[in-house]
């Protein structure tokens, strides 16, 4: 049996952010020296726990330094497949160059009063 899956809201979101790393493209990932290890990194909750960067930890942060906003970047949570993919953000507000606006036009979430 695999492990739970733990509840999610999925929430829309107007996005205009850039430099965006996109992990999904080889020559990126060559040009910015990005491992598979780096990108997968199963073990990070343990090495966390354990006081240590999990390697996919230490790649955010040289992305961050190198000026990207975020990433785009396959899943690996249990269950998921090869076209299941995230875009993460470390960088973002209300505006340029790092725009993210959550969408919530029928004030559904709590505390949402600012759509």
């Amino acid at each position: 049996m695999g492990r739970p899956f733990q509840p999610v809201i999925l929430c829309a979101y107007e996005v205009d952010a850039e430099p965006v790393f996109d992990a999904l493209d080889p020559s990126q990932r060559d040009v910015d020296k990005v491992a598979d290890a780096e990108l997968r990194c199963p073990n990070w909750r343990k090495e966390m726990l354990g006081g240590a960067i999990p390697a996919s930890h230490a790649l955010a942060d040289r992305l961050m330094a190198a000026g990207y906003a975020g990433m785009r970047v396959w899943s690996f949570a249990p269950g998921t497949g090869e076209d299941d993919l995230n875009l993460v953000f470390w960088r973002w507000g209300d505006h340029r160059p790092s725009r993210v606006v959550l969408i919530d036009d029928e004030s559904r979430l709590p505390g949402n009063s600012s759509s």
